[in-house]
């Protein structure tokens, strides 16, 4: 996920081969050919960030095999970017970068970092690396074919009210599972998974001539991270993972866990509106909350310019990520009671979809069957009704194609004490709970930094000092606390606080 995740974005599985006995066959993780020399360049202007750090990057391509068991077998091309280090006196290595999605492009994020206040101490230390995983963007690209309509759509199914909602919308996600399976991308379909994104991170390594890579990954990077780390422990050196899926990554369970997201983060909005008696939403956190499913109601009964219940559930959470977009979201709300239109936001681009859908749906199984989804829905609309009956209802993986070529990763406690996470308490789209699953999954590997605020990223984004610079310690100094902090909330990060 990027920094805003948008609900407008809107058979068994096939072991890769292993080593037995005396056989000769290597295993994807232990390809030992030596990959392209990278050679740097000038950056696509597309991939350049509109700030003062982006003429500084450097890009490059690499190929690498679409298929690792295959290493000598048809190559595909991942792009990758440099901000390379202003001091090599204090340079010490490699800061591998991704800043989520999946589906997101990563390109440009090493200049987004440097702009964003990754500090000094780190840009010195570090030759800070971006790039594009397979599939997005620059990279050898994958499609759905989707239509304007479609990514209109988005990624995330309508809000189910019924068991027919549900039944209503599984003919629409297995058409686009369909699309994507018959594209003219389909061949790589089986191949576009986290594990190989990890693989291909690995081949940067080696091209780059260094023998381990540090890493900084957020949301569904932390994920990536985490698999990396995992395939490769003897490889990683210092892994921080901000804003954490839980051990299965985007997954079902990941998916059905935003609407708890959404109920942890939405006090602080109702908090901070109830504060501000000018937008008219309620003079109490109860009433600003009740305002909520009045207006979910009316708009699921009388869209207003094109927001309907849905879009009016999802344009709320895309905002909870971020604190400062309180004052928008309580606008948005002020204009929707009294009948304004909002403006309508733009299709998802089809390549983001596309690599979405490719990613959550190759990564792992998910239910093939419409009554699962039915409970689903039905379970979650009663623990999590602000989101629930989106979070519960079918998506294109349920008619993923079975051909997948290894199972999901499973990242466990073996290989070096390493992994620093870093958390908000109160994060919409990768909840405490899935962070401490992660947590406990790593076990002696990972400690763990919680700072009490709400929203989505904490490194180097957020404003809680205490949480910074911990991570700032451990990839500057490799200093990383000996057991798992909590960081207190700080005046200026407390819920309702004008940004």
């Amino acid at each position: 996920m990027r920094k805003t995740l948008s609900l407008t974005l809107a058979a068994t599985a096939v072991a890769a081969a292993t080593i037995s006995g005396a056989s000769a066959v290597a295993t994807p993780d232990t390809v030992t050919a030596a990959p392209d020399t990278l050679q740097w360049g000038p950056c696509p202007q597309k991939a350049e960030s509109q700030n003062a750090d982006a003429p500084r990057l450097e890009c490059a391509t690499l190929d690498v095999p679409l298929d690792y068991r295959n290493p000598d077998g048809r190559q595909i091309e991942i792009a990758v970017s440099r901000l390379a280090s202003k001091d090599p006196s204090k340079r010490r290595g490699v800061l591998l970068t991704n800043p989520g999605g999946p589906g997101g492009s990563g390109l440009d994020y090493p200049a987004t970092l440097a702009s964003a206040g990754l500090p000094k101490d780190v840009l010195d230390s570090y030759d800070v690396i971006g790039f594009d995983p397979r599939g997005v963007g620059r990279s050898t690209p994958v499609t759905c074919d989707l239509t304007p309509q479609q990514q209109a759509r988005g990624n995330f199914p309508p809000y189910a009210h019924t068991a027919a909602d549900v039944a209503e919308e599984a003919p629409y996600a297995r058409t686009v599972a369909e699309q994507c399976a018959t594209s003219r991308t389909a061949w790589m379909l089986p191949y576009t998974t986290t594990a190989n994104t990890a693989r291909d991170m690995d081949r940067i390594r080696t091209a780059l001539g260094e023998p381990k890579a540090s890493y900084l990954g957020s949301s569904y990077g932390s994920y990536l991270g985490a698999v990396y780390t995992t395939l490769f422990p003897e490889r990683s050196d210092r892994i921080v993972l901000d804003s954490n899926m839980g051990p299965g990554g985007y997954d079902l369970a990941n998916f059905r866990l935003l609407s708890r997201g959404m109920e942890d983060r939405f006090p602080d909005f109702a908090a901070y509106a109830a504060a501000r008696p000018e937008y008219g939403l309620g003079a109490t956190p109860k009433q600003v909350t009740a305002k909520f499913f009045e207006l979910a109601k009316r708009l699921d009964a009388e869209p207003v310019g094109g927001i309907d219940g849905t879009l009016f559930r999802g344009v709320t959470f895309e905002r909870l990520y971020v604190e400062g977009y309180m004052p928008q979201l309580a606008q948005e709300w002020q204009a929707l009671d009294k009948g304004k239109p909002l403006p309508t936001p733009p299709p998802v681009p089809e390549n983001f979809l596309a690599s979405h859908f490719y990613v959550t749906c190759g990564d792992s199984r998910w239910p093939g069957k419409v009554r699962d989804y039915q409970r689903n829905a039905a379970i979650d609309r009663l623990k999590y009704p602000m989101l629930g009956g989106t979070t519960g209802n079918i998506k294109p993986c349920a008619y993923w194609p079975a051909n997948r070529i290894e199972p999901p990763v499973q990242i466990g406690d073996r290989g070096p004490s390493n992994v620093l996470m870093v958390q908000n308490e109160r994060d919409p789209g990768t909840p405490l709970a899935g962070a401490i699953k992660l947590r406990l999954a790593f076990g002696d590997r990972a400690t763990m930094v919680t700072a009490d605020q709400g929203g989505h990223g904490v490194y180097p984004f957020g404003r809680n000092t205490c949480a910074n610079n911990t991570v700032t310690a451990f990839l500057a100094n490799g200093q990383r606390p000996a057991e798992d902090l909590a960081c207190a909330a700080e005046p200026n990060t407390a819920a309702g606080a004008d940004s």
